[in-house]
């Protein structure tokens, strides 16, 4: 059985390689990654577990960068490190304080609803 991540061999078309610039949470989300990494909390392969294990409809309509976020949540949690309540209040103060400087709608502007 295919996971959503095995597109070998399927009718996807071209793949985009161009590179592009990190956005400053992109940036942020690596080098949380690199650090929880380097301190053992969590694997490269644990990391793909969890990117992987997302599902179909995750794993299709969040970038790459949002899988990882969405994988280190659920690791967090799982972990016994964080709660999903104090991660929810965080990205609370997080959305208000962006929705307050205007960052938000700049943010999401390009993004399909």
């Amino acid at each position: 059985m295919r996971g959503p991540h095995d597109v070998g061999g399927l009718p996807e078309g071209p793949i985009d390689a161009k590179p592009h610039d990190l956005s400053f949470w992109e940036k942020q989300i690596d080098g949380l990654r690199g650090v929880i990494g380097g301190k053992g909390i969590v694997t490269t392969h644990e990391n793909r577990r969890y990117v992987e294990g997302l599902g179909d409809d995750a794993y299709e309509s969040l970038t790459y960068y949002e899988r990882w976020t969405a994988a280190l949540s659920r690791q967090m949690v799982e972990k016994g490190i964080l709660t999903q309540a104090e991660i929810d209040a965080r990205v609370r103060d997080v959305r208000a304080r962006l929705a307050a400087s205007g960052e938000l709608e700049s943010e999401t502007a390009g993004k399909a609803p």
